[in-house]
């Protein structure tokens, strides 16, 4: 059922997932149904509502993702890093978070899946000093976006971007973005299958460049 759920909903965002995808998707569901009995994870706790709030709803940021490292700060849970991480194989991901149990659980979610092209990694986003900087940060609902800037401007390469997955269209928070330099952003309404009566907005920052003379 949930398998089901998910490949509707996939195809409903125009994306043709594996059996093998969708089979690792619903376990992750299952695993994080299972574990918010005894841990909370997540406020979400019916299964569709699952399906839709985590997976879709990441699934939702694919299109969007550019360059071989992505980092997912503030995943809590894992997302949207975990699903992204299985159905693009191909990409490099980090999962940040400062709370230990939840990492505890992206870290068993990498085991159990198998997956090779993720990192879990336990640190405040403004702590965390890798070894090169990403070409996409991603955060969802994590911080206002000056925030998001102060917190993450660091990991985000020259040429890179940072997305923040927000619910309605942030005017307020863009105004702020604007008065600091160094910084252009987009805005994208998404419609995510199953959270239709709720506002999703993708927001997308990029460093101006430098003007030549």
């Amino acid at each position: 059922m949930t398998a089901g759920r998910i490949s509707d909903g996939a195809s409903r965002l125009g994306q043709h997932l594996t059996e093998s995808e969708i089979g690792k998707l619903a376990r992750l569901i299952a695993e994080l149904a299972r574990w918010n009995r005894r841990i909370n994870l997540t406020a979400i706790r019916d299964v569709d509502e699952m399906v839709a709030g985590h997976i879709l709803d990441s699934l939702a940021v694919r299109p969007y993702l550019q360059g071989p490292r992505v980092l997912d700060i503030g995943t809590g849970a894992g997302f949207p890093g975990l699903p992204l991480a299985i159905v693009e194989p191909n990409l490099e991901f980090v999962l940040l978070d400062s709370n230990g149990k939840k990492i505890s659980f992206v870290r068993h979610m990498i085991g159990e899946l198998g997956l090779t092209n993720v990192e879990a990694v336990k640190s405040r986003a403004e702590d965390y000093q890798p070894d090169a900087r990403f070409d996409t940060v991603i955060a969802r609902a994590l911080a206002s976006m000056p925030r998001l800037v102060e917190l993450s401007s660091h990991l985000v390469g020259e040429d890179g971007q940072l997305l923040a997955l927000k619910g309605r269209h942030p005017a307020d928070e863009l105004d702020a973005i604007e008065s600091q330099p160094g910084w252009e952003h987009s805005v994208t309404a998404l419609t995510v299958p199953g959270l239709e009566s709720h506002d999703r907005h993708l927001v997308t920052l990029r460093r101006l460049k430098a003007e030549t003379q």
